[in-house]
């Protein structure tokens, strides 16, 4: 059985674009956008930024890709440890502001 993600994916985006051409330009035009080197946000803290969404998101494809593009920026392993835990940190802030809504939901009476 084949992996389930693997880096070699990577090289069929062209073909998985041709099927929504349209959206799949606009994608890749935001993507290139968001990852510009001439912006307010110095590359370095984008790669960082870019580490902790997927982290977050728990996107192989992405960590794969902004690992090494963090490399290339000068990124250290202890930036990437600190940006692991900030972001661990946040996901579980999430949770913890998902429970006080949930806790405020709990009480509510049934709509009439």
């Amino acid at each position: 059985m084949a992996d389930y993600q693997a880096p070699e994916d990577l090289q069929t985006i062209p073909q998985f674009a041709a099927l929504a051409p349209v959206e799949a330009k606009a994608f890749l035009a935001f993507n290139h956008a968001c990852g510009r080197q001439d912006g307010a946000i110095p590359p370095k803290y984008r790669e960082l930024i870019s580490l902790a969404v997927a982290l977050t998101t728990q996107c192989a494809y992405c960590l794969d890709v902004h690992s090494r593009a963090a490399v290339k920026v000068g990124v250290t392993c202890q930036e990437l440890a600190e940006v692991a835990m900030i972001a661990a940190a946040v996901r579980a802030g999430g949770s913890l502001g998902h429970a006080l809504l949930a806790l405020r939901l709990f009480d509510r009476p049934e709509p009439s």
